[in-house]
């Protein structure tokens, strides 16, 4: 009896040691595993996305909160940029609209005082606050895989009724204009598309998708940068201005040729 109760307990030990040997080596695996395929420089990245915030509300401060108020809370001279998002800051400090130079219908597109790098902070910093889009990313390869004819059909169902069909822009109402699109970047049109700057409508992702965007975007730079067919491009303004300048070169020309044949036939 008292030999089958030390087995016994003999037997429990080496299924406890056993145990535990099974455990120490799972563990182990854990490591090695986790080691081998855990996500690298979150740590890294989130210390640098703080910094960029911090940078960013440091340039607020100096250059914005004036008008928008010390916690981006909007006073009597602008809005809050609450929930506006990164997109916005992006593409009204990198178009040079703000900081605001002077009060106007519409703010226009000048030299940003900003460089990159405090652009993108800045916008860290606002995006930091909440909602909104975030700046798109627009790269080459995604441009060159856009279909720029489908673009081109979008642009003129969606954006050639106020910027024409050149991209050239176009008086509104009340002062205000569609403005030229020809120094706009790909990511700056997205940007518009996205965040709808003075009386541009918003254009979500539900009515034109990212794939579309870029399509849009590729489109506006062909008409920006590709050769006229037709001799000198006379501003893109389009058929309308190009007709009557033919008018009237082509009337005015006949009308002197025919004074001068008039004025020979006297003598």
């Amino acid at each position: 009896m008292t030999a089958s109760v030390g087995a016994a307990r003999a037997s429990v030990r080496r299924r406890r040691r056993s145990s535990a040997v099974v455990l120490l080596v799972a563990l182990a695996a854990t490591g090695v595993l986790w080691a081998a395929f855990a996500p690298r420089g979150t740590a890294q990245d989130t210390a640098d996305a703080n910094e960029a915030v911090r940078a960013g509300r440091a340039l607020y401060l100096q250059g914005c909160s004036s008008c928008h108020g010390v916690n981006a809370q909007g006073g009597n001279q602008a809005p809050s940029l609450v929930g506006v998002g990164s997109a916005a800051v992006d593409f009204q400090v990198g178009t040079g609209r703000m900081p605001l130079a002077a009060p106007g219908a519409q703010a226009k597109r000048k030299d940003p005082i900003y460089d990159q790098t405090q652009i993108d902070q800045l916008a860290a910093y606002v995006g930091s606050l909440g909602g909104g889009p975030k700046k798109p990313v627009i790269t080459s390869a995604a441009l060159d895989d856009a279909d720029l004819a489908h673009g081109g059909e979008l642009y003129r169902a969606n954006c050639a009724q106020c910027h024409q069909a050149t991209g050239a822009g176009a008086p509104l109402t009340y002062g205000k204009y569609a403005p030229d699109l020809g120094k706009a970047t790909p990511t700056q049109i997205v940007e518009a598309m996205r965040t709808g700057p003075e009386s541009m409508p918003v254009f979500g992702p539900g009515q034109i998708d990212n794939a579309d965007a870029t399509a849009i975007a590729k489109y506006v730079r062909h008409l920006s940068e590709a050769p006229s067919a037709g001799g000198d491009a006379l501003g893109k303004y389009g058929p309308v201005p190009e007709g009557l300048l033919a008018w009237l070169v082509g009337i005015g020309g006949l009308l002197a040729v025919c004074l001068w044949i008039g004025a020979r036939q006297k003598v």
